[in-house]
């Protein structure tokens, strides 16, 4: 398996836009300014709803898992750009959200050399709880990323 990388763009020192097509494709930014936590927002549009008119579930997930692999990033990078590979991820739906923004914040819990433990939690802009995920997260080795 071959792991390209594409540059970020970046607008500000530590904002991450457009890293990756789906980053480009449901438009959230990664902000890694705060060097032991990273965040990750969306501001909620009609095309990120569901049937039912709520943030889609699949959305929520990826919102706590890019926000849980950048803060696993920030152990070993200080722009939280290195590569981490998710093991695993479970999620917890407590509250829907609706348009607006949500930001999701990742919280290294413990691991060690080779495996990191996440936790993180999405809000909406009035800091309801929308979800909580727990993860487990790998750096991924040097000789991956040519």
């Amino acid at each position: 398996m071959t792991i390209s990388t594409v540059m970020p763009e970046v607008h500000e020192p530590g904002i991450i836009t457009g890293e990756t097509g789906t980053q480009r494709l449901v438009g959230y930014v990664i902000d890694v300014r705060d060097r032991s936590v990273a965040r990750c927002w969306l501001d909620v549009g009609p095309q990120h709803l569901n049937r039912h008119n709520v943030l889609h579930g699949g959305i929520a997930t990826m919102l706590l898992d890019s926000a849980c692999g950048a803060t696993a990033s920030l152990t070993v990078d200080a722009r939280g750009t290195a590569p981490f590979l998710t093991v695993s991820l479970t999620t917890q739906f407590v509250a829907p959200a609706r348009e607006g923004r949500v930001t999701a914040v990742g919280r290294l819990t413990g691991g060690g050399r080779s495996l990191l433990y996440i936790t993180g939690e999405l809000r909406d802009a009035d800091d309801c709880l929308i979800a909580t995920g727990t993860g487990v997260f790998k750096k991924v080795p040097a000789e991956r990323l040519t």
